[in-house]
């Protein structure tokens, strides 16, 4: 951290408590929703705000009647602190549970060989919670939220958009374009372009069980962008099944960008339609099932951000 940006004052640092009204500040950027997270009075707020202010010996927030804004030097102080704080908070979580002879298990969900582009998220979480022991699961897209409906893991991928009211979505951990899967001597293969009008022109797989609408349609939209009709065609209930469908040559599918990296099966090839929309994954978990160790995942991926193609 720069001199001016130190918390020292005649010896003495900055408490913790006061470290964490400024970093959750700098997160609401409001007096009062601060106030009411942290359990505290509006008034502690200003006044810890206000402390660390004259420490430092600059605003570390523009306020006025209608917002609350972070400086330059409190935007440079919340990076400085951010993670030296979580690093804090997480070896006293591990000290404790290793001092009560605790050693948890947290299951996380994955789709297809996605653990090959989450390794430095993992590392970095396992880094930190070497005590805890990190487990993969398969979870496949014609079942998206039921294994987390039903326990067997905690905390688990998926493409956005999510609306389940019961599931809380957490930071996003892949952005890349779709791609269009199809036979390697299918017609569109010999196109100098491909488009995502040209989904109206070949039947769509679709999954075998019933899965939310609003979330399939990211892959098997009922119609194009400009409007035409798609048809639906086989049904499939898994990767395996939809890539051989495809190799038939009996329909075209769109998928997501990790298969062209991990499914480079004979038979299929991958293209890019130039209008292509950008696909998320974001981590998901039950939100009566929220521990502390599901946070520290989150914690992580958001330090590590998304991986993007």
């Amino acid at each position: 951290m720069t001199q001016e940006l130190s918390l020292e004052d005649r010896g003495r640092v900055v408490e913790l408590r006061d470290i964490e009204i400024f970093l959750t500040l700098a997160e609401e950027l409001h007096f009062g929703r601060t106030a009411d997270r942290l359990h505290v009075s509006q008034a502690r707020v200003s006044q810890s705000i206000a402390k660390q202010e004259r420490k430092i010996g600059a605003p570390l927030f523009a306020r006025n009647s209608r917002k609350v804004e972070l400086t330059a030097i409190g935007a440079q102080l919340r990076r400085d602190l951010g993670a030296g704080y979580h690093r804090i908070l997480d070896g006293t979580r591990a000290a404790t549970a290793a001092a009560r002879g605790a050693t948890g298990t947290l299951t996380l969900g994955l789709h297809g060989s996605q653990a090959h582009d989450h390794i430095h998220l993992l590392d970095l979480f396992r880094s930190r919670h070497p005590e805890v022991a990190l487990r993969i699961q398969e979870v496949i897209f014609t079942d998206p939220f039921g294994p987390l409906r039903n326990g067997s893991v905690d905390v688990a991928t998926a493409w956005l958009p999510v609306r389940e009211p019961d599931l809380t979505v957490g930071p996003v951990v892949v952005t890349e374009p779709l791609l269009l899967m199809v036979a390697d001597d299918h017609p569109l293969t010999r196109r100098d372009a491909v488009s995502m009008e040209d989904l109206a022109d070949w039947p769509l797989p679709h999954s075998a069980t019933p899965i939310p609408e609003y979330w399939q349609q990211t892959l098997v939209p009922t119609h194009t962008p400009g409007g035409r009709p798609t048809r639906r065609g086989p049904k499939v209930s898994s990767f395996q099944e939809l890539a051989a469908v495809v190799v038939a040559g009996g329909a075209i599918s769109l998928v997501h960008g990790d298969a062209a990296r991990y499914y480079q099966w004979r038979g299929l090839r991958y293209l890019r339609p130039y209008d292509a929309p950008t696909a998320s994954w974001a981590l998901i978990w039950p939100t009566a099932g929220e521990t502390a160790l599901v946070r520290a995942l989150a914690r992580a991926a958001r330090e590590t951000g998304p991986l993007t193609g």
